[in-house]
Protein backbone atom coordinates (compact mmCIF):
# COMPACT_ATOMS: atom_id res chain seq x y z
CA UNK A 1 0.00 0.00 0.00
CA UNK A 2 1.44 3.56 -1.22
CA UNK A 3 2.12 5.94 1.66
CA UNK A 4 0.25 9.22 1.17
CA UNK A 5 0.93 12.30 2.75
CA UNK A 6 -0.71 15.62 2.72
CA UNK A 7 0.87 19.31 2.99
CA UNK A 8 -1.31 22.08 4.02
CA UNK A 9 0.14 25.72 4.07
CA UNK A 10 -2.23 29.25 5.19
CA UNK A 11 -1.60 32.36 3.61
CA UNK A 12 -2.51 35.75 4.34
CA UNK A 13 -3.28 38.71 2.31
CA UNK A 14 -4.06 42.38 2.58
CA UNK A 15 -4.44 45.38 -0.09
CA UNK A 16 -5.80 48.58 0.06
CA UNK A 17 -6.66 50.77 -2.93
CA UNK A 18 -8.21 54.75 -3.02
CA UNK A 19 -11.92 55.51 -4.57
CA UNK A 20 -12.00 57.76 -7.20
CA UNK A 21 -14.80 59.11 -10.06
CA UNK A 22 -14.34 57.05 -13.34
CA UNK A 23 -13.42 53.84 -12.69
CA UNK A 24 -15.93 50.86 -12.55
CA UNK A 25 -16.28 49.48 -9.01
CA UNK A 26 -14.78 45.81 -9.22
CA UNK A 27 -14.86 43.48 -6.49
CA UNK A 28 -14.12 39.61 -6.14
CA UNK A 29 -14.69 39.70 -10.26
CA UNK A 30 -18.00 41.06 -9.93
CA UNK A 31 -18.80 44.73 -11.16
CA UNK A 32 -20.78 46.46 -8.53
CA UNK A 33 -22.80 49.76 -9.02
CA UNK A 34 -21.44 52.56 -7.22
CA UNK A 35 -20.62 55.95 -8.49
CA UNK A 36 -16.98 55.83 -7.76
CA UNK A 37 -14.37 52.77 -8.22
CA UNK A 38 -10.86 51.59 -7.10
CA UNK A 39 -7.82 53.49 -8.45
CA UNK A 40 -4.83 51.25 -9.44
CA UNK A 41 -2.59 49.87 -12.28
CA UNK A 42 -4.95 47.07 -13.17
CA UNK A 43 -8.82 46.95 -12.54
CA UNK A 44 -7.64 47.47 -8.45
CA UNK A 45 -10.38 44.64 -7.46
CA UNK A 46 -9.01 44.51 -3.50
CA UNK A 47 -10.39 41.68 -2.53
CA UNK A 48 -8.56 39.61 -5.65
CA UNK A 49 -5.48 41.23 -4.58
CA UNK A 50 -5.71 40.16 -1.01
CA UNK A 51 -6.91 36.36 -2.52
CA UNK A 52 -3.57 36.72 -4.76
CA UNK A 53 -1.28 37.40 -1.87
CA UNK A 54 -2.41 35.11 0.43
CA UNK A 55 -2.15 32.34 -2.17
CA UNK A 56 1.40 33.47 -3.02
CA UNK A 57 2.50 33.76 1.20
CA UNK A 58 0.82 30.41 1.52
CA UNK A 59 3.28 28.82 -1.45
CA UNK A 60 6.37 30.76 -0.50
CA UNK A 61 6.25 32.59 -4.12
CA UNK A 62 6.42 36.46 -2.79
CA UNK A 63 3.64 38.52 -3.53
CA UNK A 64 1.54 40.78 -5.94
CA UNK A 65 3.70 42.91 -6.97
CA UNK A 66 6.72 40.90 -7.70
CA UNK A 67 4.46 38.88 -10.17
CA UNK A 68 2.51 42.19 -11.46
CA UNK A 69 4.61 45.27 -11.05
CA UNK A 70 2.86 48.13 -12.04
CA UNK A 71 6.05 49.31 -13.73
CA UNK A 72 5.07 46.87 -16.14
CA UNK A 73 2.99 48.69 -18.68
CA UNK A 74 2.20 45.68 -20.77
CA UNK A 75 0.08 44.75 -17.71
CA UNK A 76 -1.84 48.30 -17.28
CA UNK A 77 -5.87 47.52 -16.67
CA UNK A 78 -5.39 43.72 -16.44
CA UNK A 79 -8.23 42.48 -14.63
CA UNK A 80 -7.65 40.73 -11.52
CA UNK A 81 -9.28 37.70 -12.37
CA UNK A 82 -6.46 37.24 -15.21
CA UNK A 83 -4.09 37.77 -12.54
CA UNK A 84 -5.28 34.85 -10.12
CA UNK A 85 -5.95 32.82 -13.44
CA UNK A 86 -2.09 33.10 -13.89
CA UNK A 87 -1.43 32.80 -10.08
CA UNK A 88 -3.21 29.81 -10.52
CA UNK A 89 -1.33 28.16 -12.60
CA UNK A 90 1.90 28.91 -10.83
CA UNK A 91 0.93 27.43 -8.39
CA UNK A 92 -0.61 24.98 -9.42
CA UNK A 93 2.87 23.83 -11.28
CA UNK A 94 4.34 22.85 -7.60
CA UNK A 95 1.27 20.80 -6.83
CA UNK A 96 -0.61 23.34 -4.52
CA UNK A 97 -4.39 23.64 -4.77
CA UNK A 98 -7.02 25.82 -2.83
CA UNK A 99 -8.43 23.74 0.06
CA UNK A 100 -10.77 27.11 1.07
CA UNK A 101 -10.88 30.54 1.06
CA UNK A 102 -12.08 33.63 3.66
CA UNK A 103 -12.12 37.47 2.52
CA UNK A 104 -13.74 40.82 4.01
CA UNK A 105 -13.73 43.62 2.27
CA UNK A 106 -13.69 46.56 3.99
CA UNK A 107 -15.92 49.29 3.22
CA UNK A 108 -18.26 52.19 4.27
CA UNK A 109 -20.44 52.48 1.18
CA UNK A 110 -21.97 50.49 -1.24
CA UNK A 111 -23.40 48.52 0.64
CA UNK A 112 -21.52 44.91 -0.25
CA UNK A 113 -23.57 42.40 1.14
CA UNK A 114 -26.07 41.87 -1.86
CA UNK A 115 -23.24 41.51 -4.13
CA UNK A 116 -20.86 39.06 -1.94
CA UNK A 117 -22.62 35.51 -3.54
CA UNK A 118 -21.83 36.48 -6.66
CA UNK A 119 -18.19 37.25 -5.54
CA UNK A 120 -18.29 33.99 -4.32
CA UNK A 121 -19.34 32.15 -7.08
CA UNK A 122 -16.33 34.30 -9.89
CA UNK A 123 -13.88 33.08 -6.92
CA UNK A 124 -14.93 30.03 -6.82
CA UNK A 125 -15.13 29.62 -10.75
CA UNK A 126 -11.94 31.18 -11.14
CA UNK A 127 -10.23 28.63 -8.70
CA UNK A 128 -11.88 25.35 -9.70
CA UNK A 129 -13.61 24.62 -6.23
CA UNK A 130 -16.98 24.62 -5.18
CA UNK A 131 -18.78 27.80 -3.97
CA UNK A 132 -18.74 26.61 0.06
CA UNK A 133 -15.08 26.65 -0.25
CA UNK A 134 -15.15 30.76 -0.49
CA UNK A 135 -16.34 32.54 2.26
CA UNK A 136 -16.83 36.52 1.36
CA UNK A 137 -17.91 39.07 4.13
CA UNK A 138 -18.40 42.47 4.04
CA UNK A 139 -17.55 44.76 6.95
CA UNK A 140 -17.65 48.99 7.70
CA UNK A 141 -16.07 50.96 10.02
CA UNK A 142 -19.14 52.90 11.55
CA UNK A 143 -17.23 55.72 9.61
CA UNK A 144 -14.08 55.72 10.82
CA UNK A 145 -10.19 55.83 9.10
CA UNK A 146 -9.99 55.94 5.47
CA UNK A 147 -12.20 53.39 4.67
CA UNK A 148 -15.37 55.02 6.84
CA UNK A 149 -14.66 58.20 5.56
CA UNK A 150 -14.86 56.64 2.04
CA UNK A 151 -11.19 57.64 0.81
CA UNK A 152 -10.93 54.36 0.07
CA UNK A 153 -11.69 50.15 0.52
CA UNK A 154 -9.59 47.37 1.79
CA UNK A 155 -9.51 43.83 2.17
CA UNK A 156 -8.54 40.46 4.30
CA UNK A 157 -7.99 37.06 2.74
CA UNK A 158 -7.01 34.02 4.54
CA UNK A 159 -6.24 30.73 2.16
CA UNK A 160 -5.59 27.14 3.18
CA UNK A 161 -3.81 25.51 0.16
CA UNK A 162 -3.19 21.48 0.23
CA UNK A 163 -1.07 19.23 -1.94
CA UNK A 164 -0.60 15.85 -1.72
CA UNK A 165 3.22 14.33 -1.84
Amino acid sequence: MPDHSTTYRSGFGYDVHRLVVGRPLILGGVKVPFEKGLEGHSDADVLLHALIDAVLGAAGMGDIGTHFPSSDASIEGISSVDMLRRVMRMVGEKGWQVENVDGTIVAQHPRLSPHTPRMKTAIAGVLGIEEERVNVKSKTTDGLGFAGTGEGMAAYCAVMLVRET
